[in-house]
Order: C-alpha cells, then structure tokens, then sequence
C-alpha cells in the first residue's frame, strides 16, 4: 500500500517539478531544444521531442536500479514519473496539440480550460513573458475565461 502512495505523490508532484523545469530550464538554458515547439516549423518531429527522453531518464533509472536492488519504494517513483509522463503525453501531444488524430472536439470544460492555458503559454514566440508552464492544473483565471464564454452562447 505505501508503494501506491509513494506512487501517487510522486504523479501529484511531477505537475510541480514539471512548472519549474518548463520554467527554467526549457524556458532557460535548454531554449535551444523548447524554440522550435513556440516558433513551429515544418515536420512531425521537433527538438523539443528530446525533453520526452531526457524526463524518461529518470524514471527508467529509478524503475531498473530499484528492481535490481528491491528498493521498490525507487521503483514506485519511477512509476510515479512514468505515469506523469504518460499523463503528459495524452493532455500535451493528443488533446493539445493533436499531433495524434484521436479526436478534435471537445465540450469538456477541463479540456477547454487546458487548451486556452496552453493557448496562452503559445503567444508568447519567446523564452521571456511566459505563463502557463504548468500541464495539468489549471488557473483560475483560465477556468472563468471558459465559464465567460459559456454564459455568452447561453445568451
């Protein structure tokens, strides 16, 4: 049972990790490889598709290390970041930015709220001015622009 907890908080706290990595790190030092995802080009494939590898990293190590020494709580981390990447994965690369057809429209508030924040993170070309940096929590501010709209078409 403490593996699935450790599991859990480990989800609940990558949205975190991910805001400050989005943040300073994409938005940082690491521009180079995040740039082409702002200012989109031709291809299926973007530089910023390294960062799905570079966050893997970690959860692999902590999944294979962990089993090799039955340290399973390392293991439930590493459960935990693959999880969060997954979850990253459908939000980010489905439901987003729809590099995957799956499906196109969505009445979904969440899902609405999400793809404006997202929208709003994009205006930004550059690495300075941005908001948004998080992937699954939405602000407020996101969630009433969704609830202005829907009282507009009610009208």
């Amino acid at each position: 049972m403490i593996y699935v907890l450790v599991t859990l908080l480990v989800f609940v706290l990558m949205e975190g990790i991910t805001w400050l990595t989005h943040r300073y790190v994409m938005h940082g030092f690491l521009w180079y490889l995040h740039k082409d995802h702002h200012q989109k080009g031709t291809g299926f494939f973007e530089k910023n598709d390294a960062f799905f590898v570079i966050f893997a990293i970690p959860s692999w190590l902590c999944i294979m290390l962990g089993s090799m020494n039955q340290n399973y709580w390392v293991v439930s981390i590493g459960a935990g970041i693959a999880m969060y990447g997954f979850a990253y994965f459908v939000v980010h690369e489905i439901v987003i930015h729809q590099r995957f057809k799956f499906f196109t429209r969505s009445n979904n508030r969440y899902i609405r709220a999400i793809r404006w924040a997202h929208k709003m993170h994009h205006k930004h070309i550059d690495k300075e001015e941005g908001e948004s940096f998080g992937m699954l929590v939405v602000a407020k501010k996101y969630w009433d622009k969704i609830k202005r709209d829907e009282q507009l078409k009610s009208v």
